[in-house]
């Protein structure tokens, strides 16, 4: 039993931090048949107030070498039956332990000025990094959603790493002003990776007999026909298909449904089409993007992202409806593709702040339709300020996302 891959989740809503605590360890330790090598924590931001002392409790109870966390308005966690459940705004503690043989773990903190110009060589990524690139590790990385220059971090990531998968989320709070936290814990790094940090990135790179899969699912269903952009300068549009974009953009309303015109006032995204050379496209082959503004004076339109001439786009409507079937149809997907693969042990949901009660009207939507597909296994999480997973080969922060890291074991020995 010892030599397979091994999860536990467990949840607390106890009011009280040493409760909570004292809860998800039990739980998650009686769910597992061997000792854990690994500990992901989320606590909702309801604790803020308490935050230095998650650490030092859960050392008192728990004995894993290497433990990774942040800070969340929400978390995500499986009850004691074995249901996914989706917390916000309420005190609530996720912890997931796992027992990892053959697996290398390593931890890191990054601040924003630690890290090399984006033409460095990767070398000087693996530096600051601290992990080989061989064999490929896997990421999971917890932001604070300020100045931690994260999409810098990712493209040099995706630079030093070739062929690694990186997911993960941004730390958020209650309001704008809330307080975050990172949380990092390494037996082994003398006190290098230790404690409590307010800014920067928490990193845990796992190499080894381990496979870590995703789903990004943006939430959004493409309307109209892709386009090419013929002029544009940094993330201004000037020119789609030769045509005024702002122009293009009203004849393209004034053609749908009344109900997606109201729709188009709130929920309009553009999405970048990632395989240039792909004709018939689908959901999972743009990366959303919001719309931050036009300019009516030449009818210019400005994005969320650096755009060049060249790229194809295609407008978007986002609703719960859409998102819903956005997921479902990517969750088929990964479906139909893992029937021969040694099976899933464990999952990691990063989910926007945005999705979850205020997007359906329902709580543990997205975790409930996930567990429809991907069944009884453990999954942990929290909501983000931003969720980092990849779309075509490349790694993004998104928004309004639901990010899905699904692990299983590399061989079935």
């Amino acid at each position: 039993m010892a030599e397979q891959m091994q999860w536990a989740n467990a949840l607390s809503t106890r009011p009280s931090l040493e409760a909570a605590v004292t809860d998800v360890v039990e739980q998650a330790v009686s769910s597992l048949a061997a000792p854990a090598d690994l500990g992901l924590v989320f606590i909702s931001s309801a604790f803020a107030s308490e935050y230095s002392r998650l650490l030092p409790l859960l050392a008192e109870k728990l004995s894993v070498p290497v433990m990774i966390g942040c800070s969340g308005l929400g978390v995500i966690g499986t009850t004691a039956s074995g249901e996914p459940q989706e917390l916000e705004a309420e005190p609530a503690i996720s912890l997931t332990l796992g027992h990892l043989p053959g697996v290398n773990l390593q931890v890191f903190h990054v601040l924003a000025e630690e890290l090399p110009d984006l033409d460095s060589s990767p070398d000087a990524w693996i530096d600051v990094i601290g992990v080989k690139p061989s064999p490929a590790p896997q990421f999971i990385l917890l932001s604070s959603a300020f100045s931690s220059k994260i999409n810098d971090l990712l493209q040099g990531l995706d630079f030093a790493y070739p062929g690694s998968v990186i997911i993960g989320g941004q730390a958020s709070s209650a309001g704008s002003g809330g307080q975050l936290a990172l949380f990092c814990h390494d037996a082994s790094s003398e006190g290098l990776h230790q404690g409590l940090y307010r800014q920067g990135t928490v990193g845990l790179a796992l190499s080894g007999n381990i496979v870590l899969e995703t789903i990004v699912a943006q939430g959004c269903r493409p309307i109209g026909e892709p386009m090419q952009v013929t002029k544009a300068e940094r993330n201004i549009i000037l020119e789609l298909d030769e045509k005024v974009p702002l122009v293009v953009l009203r004849d393209l309303i004034g053609g749908l449904s009344e109900q997606e015109r109201m729709l188009a006032q709130h929920s309009l995204f553009v999405g970048i089409v990632m395989d240039q050379f792909k004709l018939s496209l689908q959901q999972g082959d743009f990366l959303i993007r919001s719309i931050l503004g036009v300019d009516p004076s030449v009818g210019a339109i400005a994005i969320g992202d650096i755009i060049r001439p060249g790229q194809r786009l295609q407008f978007q409507l986002r609703d719960a409806e859409a998102s819903a079937e956005d997921l479902e149809l990517l969750l088929e997907q990964y479906q139909n593709q893992q029937l021969s693969q040694p099976s899933a042990t464990a999952a990691f949901m990063f989910s926007c702040v945005g999705r979850g009660q205020g997007l359906y009207g329902k709580s543990n939507f997205d975790s409930e339709l996930f567990r429809r597909y991907v069944h009884d296994i453990p999954i942990g999480g929290f909501f983000c300020n931003g969720e980092i997973g990849p779309v075509s080969g490349s790694t993004f922060v998104h928004g309004y996302t639901s990010v899905f890291g699904i692990c299983r074991q590399l061989s079935a020995e």
